[in-house]
């Protein structure tokens, strides 16, 4: 049986049985209240009204029957009438969830229901609504990334495919193509192993050895890792000490490891001449280390979607053949383990020229 019917049935089902038991048991307790009614009437009538006590029984009851049956016969026609509609509304709401999820479940991830009231059906269609947009921006970010793995992907492939070909062709030496071929086989290493990082961090499968850690041994190893690159083109690296030493809590290897996404993106972007700096403040929720850099600014749209995998913006693609690129999810990596060590990773920058990454970490105890 159809859900309507079944609705409908089941509604009409406890009208029914509500009335016939208002009707029996009226007419169960009737005679009780008439008689007593009657007997009132009687002594007002005086002697003659003994003689008429069974005719105003009799029509007392036989009024209060009929008017029984016609109450009766109207609630339960209106009774009904509103069982049906009550269970069509139910039925439509259903009916369209159905159409909904049908819909979904072969991709049309924009379908929407009306949300019409304030009840509990209403409450269903919103929150299926939220599940759409919710499934819309998961298909969204899959597509922008097999786009993106794709975009990536393409440029070592073809630089493959051209080293091979010179190679078989014998216009390139075996030993210059080989070290191209290598090189571009790293890049793709590279990009394979950012994007199985991104979704664990994304998926909350890092595994995190969190402890205490002085912000200055951070800091001495970030100085060592990039002081030459930094000096090889041409810019001045200045790391200052934290004054007092503060020491956070964070698992050491990934917290270098955000240091070093931040820094490596400011050697990248800065032109030579200029000067990244590198240092840590206390602040109320943490220990704030800031990486502030004199390459371009950014915008408010870049500032709001440079966390993004694979975001990048029109400055940083113009450069990226000139600086070597990147996989485009560093700054994502960055992020993912600062939150995950219960930090985060922010950026502020100027329009034009200028930029700082705040990486914060929660104050540890001192070792």
């Amino acid at each position: 049986m159809r859900l309507l019917p079944r609705l409908f049935l089941s509604h009409a089902s406890v009208v029914a049985l509500t009335v016939v038991s208002i009707f029996v048991l009226a007419e169960l307790l009737a005679p009780t209240f008439i008689s007593h009614h009657v007997e009132e009437m009687a002594a007002l009538i005086g002697p003659a009204g003994r003689a008429l006590r069974g005719d105003l029984s009799r029509g007392m009851r036989d009024t209060f029957t009929g008017a029984l049956l016609v109450a009766s016969g109207i609630a339960l026609c209106l009774s009904f009438l509103t069982a049906y509609l009550a269970a069509r509304r139910v039925v439509r709401a259903v009916r369209l969830l159905s159409a909904g999820s049908l819909a979904i479940a072969e991709g049309n991830y924009l379908r929407r229901l009306p949300e019409e009231g304030q009840d509990e059906l209403t409450d269903l269609a919103r929150n299926f609504n939220r599940m759409a947009s919710a499934l819309a921006e998961v298909e969204a970010s899959r597509i922008a990334l097999i786009t993106n793995v794709a975009h990536e992907l393409r440029t070592p492939l073809t630089a493959l495919q051209g080293y091979a070909e010179a190679l078989n062709d014998g216009v390139m030496p075996p030993a210059h193509a080989s070290a191209a071929i290598l090189r571009e086989s790293h890049a793709m290493e590279r990009l394979t192993s950012d994007l199985s990082l991104v979704s664990r961090v994304e998926a909350g499968q890092i595994e995190l050895q969190i402890r205490p850690v002085e912000v200055n041994e951070l800091l001495q190893t970030t100085h060592e890792r990039f002081s030459l690159l930094a000096e090889n083109r041409g810019l001045t690296l200045v790391v200052t000490p934290s004054q007092p030493a503060l020491t956070v809590r964070a698992d050491p290897e990934r917290a270098a490891q955000v240091i070093a996404n931040l820094l490596g993106n400011a050697v990248k972007y800065t032109p030579a001449g200029g000067t990244i700096q590198v240092m840590a403040e206390l602040m109320p929720q943490g220990v704030a280390i800031r990486v502030r850099d004199d390459g371009p600014g950014l915008t408010l749209e870049d500032q709001g979607r440079i966390f993004e995998r694979f975001y990048r913006t029109d400055l940083s693609r113009s450069r990226a053949g000139a600086s070597g690129g990147g996989t485009g999810v560093g700054l994502t990596i960055a992020r993912g383990l600062a939150r995950a060590m219960g930090g985060d990773v922010t950026v502020s920058a100027g329009a034009v020229v200028g930029s700082v990454f705040t990486f914060m970490l929660p104050l540890g105890a001192k070792t």
